[in-house]
């Protein structure tokens, strides 16, 4: 295998990849206004793709809402990715808070709706 990310449908593309931008610190790879691919300076290899939904390389029946989808990023502070969030007046499903499994997580909606699990360590 010489690649794997997982690519998030919706018409805003630059929306929500300045969302994640903006939120994770992730930087453009390759830029086009029907698709981006979004990189973590640190993470060699983490990789994060931004799909116009209508566009002719999605298959039909890929162009409905996407559902039970959670995408999981594990950082260093949820608490200060939190603030981020507040800031880019991210939808929060569940504020930060700590789990019995050893890490402080909370739930956001990204600008396409998908669910967001932000984790860290206690």
């Amino acid at each position: 295998m010489q690649r794997c990310f997982t690519n998030i449908l919706t018409e805003e593309v630059a929306v929500t990849a300045a969302f994640y931008e903006k939120l994770l610190g992730m930087t453009p790879k390759f830029s086009s206004d029907w698709f981006v691919n979004l990189a973590d300076a640190e993470t060699p290899g983490l990789e994060l793709g931004i799909l116009r939904q209508s566009s002719d390389i999605v298959p039909a029946r890929a162009q409905r809402a996407p559902a039970g989808v959670i995408l999981t990023f594990v950082v260093e502070d949820c608490d200060a990715v939190h603030e981020r969030a507040l800031e880019l007046n991210a939808v929060v499903v569940e504020a930060p808070r700590e789990m019995p499994y050893g890490q402080k997580r909370m739930i956001l909606r990204d600008p396409a709706g998908t669910f967001l699990d932000i984790s860290s360590l206690i």
